[in-house]
C-alpha cells in the first residue's frame, strides 16, 4: 500500500494561518524578522524548531516562519504551514553565484531548480516544478527598485561541501545561475500540495572566482540582508 502513515495536518488548538506569507530560510533574517514581528504584537505559535508569527496589521494579515535550513527542515516547515492555511508562499533565502552576472548582495529570483538533494524524489511529479510566476512578479517588483535583481535556474544541494569545481562549471555552463540547500524540495512540494511559492535569494557567496568569495560575514552583506527583509516586510505591512 502507498498510503503515508503520518499527514500533515492542523490539529485542535492550531492557528488557522492567513492565506500568505513569508519562509524565511536563514537564522539571520529569520532572527530579524521576529523582533520586528514582535514589535508589530504579532502572535507567536508553536512550529517544531521554527518560529511562527501571525502579524495582524491595519490590511491583509499574514504569517512570518523561520528559520529553516537545509531541505528536510524547510520541507517539514512548508508541510505544517500549508496544513494551517498557507497557500501563497514567499522564500526569502540564500544562494552562491556560479557566474559574474551574480555578485555578492545581488537577488536571485529562481524559476526551476535542477535537484540534487534528497528529499523531492518522495513527492512523485510528473512536470518539472517551477516558481508561480505571479508571486515572482510581486518578488521583482518589491526588489527591482532596491537591488540588481537576475532570474534564472538554482541548483539544489544536501551537500554543499562537495560543491566541486567540475559541478560549478558543468551548471554554470547550463545556464544555472546559483546554488542554494532547499529551493527545489519547496517547489516540489508546492506543486505536490497545489500551492503557490517563489522565492527571492540573496547572494551570499561566489564559486565562480579562482578562490571562493565568501561574503556573509561583511557589513555589505549584513546590510544587504537588512534591507532584503524590510523590503518583503513593508510590502506585506501595507499591501
Amino acid at each position: 500500500m502507498n498510503e503515508c502513515i503520518i499527514n500533515p495536518q492542523r490539529y485542535a488548538n492550531e492557528p488557522l494561518l492567513p492565506e500568505s506569507g513569508i519562509l524565511l530560510i536563514n537564522p539571520a533574517e529569520a532572527d530579524l524578522g521576529m523582533k520586528i514581528a514582535r514589535r508589530l504584537k504579532a502572535r507567536r505559535c508553536f512550529l517544531y524548531n521554527s518560529n511562527l508569527f501571525i502579524v495582524n496589521n491595519d490590511s491583509v494579515p499574514f504569517f512570518l516562519v523561520g528559520p529553516a535550513v537545509g531541505a528536510p527542515m524547510a520541507v517539514i516547515c512548508l508541510e505544517k504551514i500549508i496544513a494551517l492555511g498557507a497557500r501563497n508562499i514567499f522564500v526569502l533565502g540564500w544562494c552562491g553565484s556560479l557566474n559574474n552576472k551574480l555578485r555578492i548582495g545581488d537577488i536571485l529570483l529562481p524559476t526551476w531548480a535542477l535537484c540534487e538533494e534528497g528529499t523531492s524524489s518522495h513527492y512523485p511529479l510528473n512536470l518539472r516544478p517551477e516558481s508561480t510566476p505571479k508571486l515572482g512578479s510581486r518578488l521583482n517588483n518589491i526588489f527591482g527598485k532596491i537591488f540588481q535583481v537576475s532570474q534564472g535556474p538554482i541548483w539544489t544541494t544536501d551537500a554543499p561541501y562537495r560543491e566541486t569545481r567540475d559541478k560549478v562549471k558543468k551548471f554554470a555552463g547550463r545556464g544555472i545561475m546559483a546554488v542554494d540547500m532547499e529551493f527545489s524540495a519547496l517547489l516540489a512540494v508546492a506543486a505536490f500540495r497545489k500551492v503557490q511559492l517563489a522565492g527571492a535569494l540573496l547572494v551570499s557567496d561566489e564559486l565562480y572566482q579562482p578562490a571562493w568569495q565568501p561574503g556573509f560575514k561583511s557589513k555589505y552583506f549584513r546590510k544587504q540582508s537588512r534591507k532584503f527583509l524590510q523590503a518583503l516586510f513593508d510590502d506585506f505591512s501595507y499591501e
